[in-house]
């Protein structure tokens, strides 16, 4: 599919026609500080918001709710003649929409895909509304903080792997022969999220996706998030000594951050692959 990139002055038909064509039918991923913004909207607890309206432990947003445009299940946070019950602490997907975001080498792209901006598939009629720059668009999306803090997370995924990666090659299990840790690291990239998620338990997913931090801040949130992982870590890995244990701890912590790298909109599969070449350059085998 063709990827169109874009700069911050290029005028395109992005005002919102309001008719919920793209509240249906999507898939919506989410950072923790996603999740808590959608909480605070919703008035409950993070944990009460993820597990009433998340899938996955808590990295996808539920399209369960009744079928409308292109009788397609609508988000579960969609209300029908009213329109996103959350609207003020919706994620950056629904920001961004119709757009898409990228990072390569440190700079940042937006981009639509297909032969057309999707909103003229869905929603015709926006070609007879203002077009505006895809800067202003931005702008009156309020994307700052929630880009902020998708940018720290993409940090954070990286600090959980290096983990992973010193389990493997600090420690001598690669250096022992080890050829067991990087097939499973590979097996993980390739499930599905559901079983990854099980896999890892339940005491990882929720210092993932559920932190006990109180703070409006995306990027000191995500910083006191990344302590805590870290702490986590250190607490449950510092003190092992067998290469079965090491091995065990690198393949757990490498599913949490390949987990992680999905709600973040990430690859896992292409991702792992990328892991492994950089294990294997370092003296890990398979």
């Amino acid at each position: 599919m063709q990827t169109n990139i874009l700069s911050l002055q290029n005028i395109l038909p992005l005002t919102c026609a309001r008719i919920g064509a793209c509240c249906h039918g999507n898939q919506v991923l989410l950072n923790p500080w996603e999740l808590v913004c959608l909480a605070k909207e919703k008035k409950m607890t993070t944990r009460e918001f993820r597990d009433l309206y998340c899938e996955f432990g808590g990295i996808r947003l539920h399209f369960n709710g009744k079928a409308g445009w292109g009788e397609k299940q609508a988000c579960s946070q969609y209300v029908e003649n009213f329109g996103c019950s959350v609207h003020l602490g919706r994620p950056l997907a629904c920001r961004l929409y119709p757009l898409g975001r990228q990072i390569q080498n440190n700079e940042v792209n937006y981009m639509f895909q297909g032969d057309q901006l999707p909103c003229l598939e869905k929603c015709p009629e926006v070609i007879n509304l203002r077009q505006m720059s895809v800067g202003e668009y931005l702008n009156g999306q309020i994307t700052d903080q929630f880009e902020l803090a998708q940018d720290q997370y993409l940090e954070i995924m990286q600090n959980i792997a290096d983990i992973a990666f010193e389990l493997l090659l600090d420690t001598g299990l690669a250096e022992s022969g080890d050829k067991e840790t990087l097939p499973l690291w590979r097996k993980m990239g390739n499930e599905p999220p559901e079983e990854l998620a099980e896999r890892i338990g339940q005491e990882w997913i929720d210092c993932l996706m559920i932190p006990e931090i109180s703070d409006d801040d995306p990027i000191t949130f995500t910083q006191k998030h990344n302590n805590l992982l870290q702490l986590k870590a250190q607490k449950e890995f510092g003190a092992l000594q067998t290469n079965q244990e090491l091995h065990e701890a690198s393949v757990l912590i490498m599913g949490v951050a390949l987990h992680f790298a999905r709600g973040i909109g990430a690859d896992p599969k292409s991702l792992v692959e990328h892991w492994i070449g950089i294990a294997k350059n370092h003296g890990a085998q398979e």
